[in-house]
């Protein structure tokens, strides 16, 4: 029986965190999933109480858990310095860790990081929403763009909640193919999208994103579900189906896909907000948050 806790778990631990469920945290680290599972078995054997809680979407952290991945992540980024002095690799300045959903890191943060002094080292992680809030909340992220649908709720129901400030609040548009019928208009009612085929994105966890309107009457016909954004809008183009589109997109669309505006209650809006941890900030994370606010209210170019 393990009387310590083990670099090995404790990245298990961190990797559960922040992805939400055994399964995930195998698929990313390249184990079994029965593997993933023993070493959260040793960790709670050593710590003397559950880790984490299981719920029928996923696993969430214990209040012990949560304690116990703070000194988790603070254990792994030593070790990982260490590894890289004994190796002589050069010091590198310590990075603000960025995360964001797919089509913000095409149409928002190439600006944003653009503007940024080269001393500054910014690291970028994509993913879903709900995984990037996760992270934020495990200590492997600094910062989040992440949606928000309404009623606009705070981003998890965890305490101390997460400070957030607001990128932008739009419209949802269409994606649409330069051959489909409403390629050449401004604007469709909602009753029209009744019948049309869609394309939709998963993210590695099975998280639905952007795809179908949202609250179509009918059960929508998803023909194409792609993890890659890029993928999803070479489907557009080819006039294969349609798509669901965030407006801090449209900077980044290949020249073939056209966009098209919904008419038509219920109006579907989304929120861009940028999420961190309660506490000070150093000024690497002021520079990105400031970056980020002025690529996200200036002019698309």
């Amino acid at each position: 029986m393990p009387t310590d806790f083990s670099p090995t778990g404790l990245r298990v631990l961190v990797e559960v965190a922040q992805s939400g469920s055994f399964s995930a945290a195998a698929r990313t680290l390249g184990y079994s999933q029965s593997a993933v599972s023993r070493q959260v078995a040793a960790l709670e054997s050593v710590a003397g109480s559950a880790l984490f809680e299981r719920r029928s979407d996923g696993v969430a952290l214990t209040p012990q858990g949560n304690r116990l991945l703070v000194r988790a992540v603070r254990i792994l980024d030593e070790l990982d310095a260490a590894a890289r002095e004994l190796t002589g690799s050069p010091a590198t300045p310590e990075p603000v860790r960025l995360g964001a959903f797919s089509s913000a890191v095409a149409g928002l943060l190439p600006r944003a990081l653009a503007a940024l002094p080269r001393a500054l080292l910014v690291t970028v992680r994509e993913g879903s929403t709900p995984s990037l809030t996760r992270a934020l909340r495990a200590g492997t992220l600094d910062l989040a763009v992440l949606a928000q649908v309404p009623p606009f709720r705070p981003p998890d129901a965890e305490s101390p909640g997460l400070e957030v400030t607001l990128l932008g609040e739009e419209e949802l548009v269409l994606g649409v193919g330069p051959r489909h019928p409403f390629a050449g208009r401004r604007a469709v009612e909602v009753g029209e999208l009744v019948g049309q085929v869609w394309v939709a994105s998963r993210s590695d966890a099975a998280e639905p994103m952007l795809g179908a309107w949202p609250g179509l009457a009918e059960r929508p016909d998803v023909r194409y579900v792609v993890r890659d954004w890029h993928a999803k809008l070479r489907l557009v183009a080819a006039n294969l189906a349609i798509t669901t589109l965030a407006p801090v997109a449209l900077s980044a669309l290949p020249p073939d896909v056209r966009v098209v505006a919904v008419r038509g209650e219920p109006q579907e809006s989304r929120r861009m907000i940028l999420a961190r941890r309660p506490g000070p900030l150093h000024p690497g994370i002021t520079a990105v948050t400031d970056a980020l606010l002025h690529a996200a209210h200036a002019d698309p170019p």
